[in-house]
């Protein structure tokens, strides 16, 4: 797949990207460029853009993620609702060819045991198994379930749940076996 040059005109059409959060005073000097129907605002710059907004994740054809800045502060700039929008900031080159049918993403769960996805043209890529964005989505909510139930190991021979739970996320992450062909090896 060739890879695509976003700006301005074509960020917002079958996306993905990783936004990161930034200040509010990051846009205190600027206008607003464009403001969404839904109440998102979009700040335009030379290498990127912000956006200012309440909602994150699927934005109509895209799938755009921000990551939270625990050091950002509030300011004097007038946001609406400042508590629940953030204002996250993208280089163009961050923006990357979204659709439902081709192997996109790959899994990665941190050591924070926190579970997320990526496109495979990402930095970090370096040949994970690679899904749709509907196999992901799926993947992503077995592990999310294996990480906060435990009902899942009643019956398997491991008493160690927290060792068990880690071997079958890993499998899950770096092979195409479903949660049920993995959990059967441990019958």
């Amino acid at each position: 797949m060739q890879i695509k040059t976003y700006n301005k005109t074509n960020f917002h059409k079958y996306t993905f990207c990783i936004y990161h959060e930034v200040d509010f005073d990051s846009v205190k000097n600027l206008e607003p460029n464009y403001k969404s129907k839904s109440g998102s605002s979009y700040y335009f710059v030379e290498n990127g853009v912000y956006r200012l907004s309440n909602h994150w994740s699927r934005v109509a054809n895209c799938r755009w993620r921000i990551v939270k800045n625990n050091y950002v502060k509030l300011s004097a700039v007038e946001v609406p609702n400042s508590k629940k929008d953030k204002l996250g900031f993208a280089k163009w080159s961050d923006f990357h060819q979204d659709n439902d049918f081709d192997k996109l993403y790959f899994i990665e769960m941190n050591a924070a045991n926190e579970v997320n996805y990526f496109h495979k043209n990402n930095e970090n890529y370096s040949n994970q198994i690679l899904r749709t964005s509907v196999e992901t989505t799926k993947v992503i909510k077995q592990i999310r379930t294996l990480l906060e139930e435990t009902a899942w190991a009643k019956y398997l021979n491991n008493d160690d749940v927290a060792t068990l739970r880690k071997e079958i996320i890993e499998k899950m992450i770096t092979t195409n076996q479903t949660f049920n062909k993995i959990r059967q090896d441990y019958l």
